[in-house]
C-alpha cells in the first residue's frame, strides 16, 4: 500500500515540522536568553562592586581630606590662641613685676628721703642752725636769725658771716 500524500497530510507535515521548528528555536531563544540573563546579572554584579569600591575609595579619600583640612585651620587656631594667650600671660607677669618693682623702689626712695630729712634735721638741731655754704664763689657761714642784730650780709633772711679766701 502505497500511500500518496495528500494537501492535508502536506500541511499537517508541514504544520507539524513548523512546530517542531518553532518549539526549537523558543527553546533556543529561551536559552539564549538565559545565558544573555546570567551573563548580565554578572556584568551587572561586577559593575556594582566596582562602583561600590570606587565609592568607599573615594570615601575614603574623601574623609581624609576632611579629616586635613580641618587639622590645619585646628593647628593654625590653637597656635594663634596659645600665642595671645601666652604673650599676654608673659606680658601680664611682666607688667606686673615691673610695677611691683617699682613700688618697692618708690617705698625705698620715701624712706631714704625720710631718713634724710630726719638726719638733716637731727644736724640743724646739733649745730644750732649754722650753715656753711660757697655763695657765688666765696665761702660763708649762715647763721640763725637773730644771732646779730646788724648783718651786713644776709642769705633767705639769715644773717651771713663771710669767711676770707686765705
Amino acid at each position: 500500500m502505497e500511500r500518496t500524500s495528500t494537501a492535508n497530510d502536506l500541511t499537517e507535515r508541514l504544520r507539524r515540522r513548523l512546530e517542531s521548528e518553532r518549539r526549537e528555536i523558543e527553546e533556543l531563544t529561551a536559552s539564549e536568553l538565559e545565558r544573555l540573563a546570567e551573563n548580565s546579572r554578572r556584568v551587572a554584579r561586577n559593575a556594582l562592586r566596582t562602583i561600590e569600591r570606587d565609592t568607599e575609595e573615594a570615601t575614603g579619600r574623601m574623609r581624609e581630606l576632611l579629616v586635613k583640612a580641618w587639622q590645619r585651620p585646628l593647628i593654625v587656631g590653637l597656635s594663634l590662641w596659645l600665642g595671645f594667650f601666652g604673650g599676654s600671660w608673659v606680658t601680664m607677669r611682666w607688667l606686673s613685676r615691673s610695677i611691683q618693682d617699682r613700688i618697692e623702689r618708690l617705698a625705698e626712695l620715701d624712706y631714704d628721703i625720710y631718713d634724710t630729712r630726719q638726719t638733716l634735721a637731727q644736724m640743724e638741731v646739733d649745730t644750732w642752725g649754722v650753715a656753711l655754704l660757697e655763695i657765688e664763689g666765696e665761702r660763708v657761714v649762715v647763721l640763725p636769725t637773730g644771732t646779730l642784730e646788724d648783718p651786713r650780709f644776709t642769705w633767705r633772711g639769715r644773717p651771713v658771716v663771710k669767711l676770707s679766701n686765705k
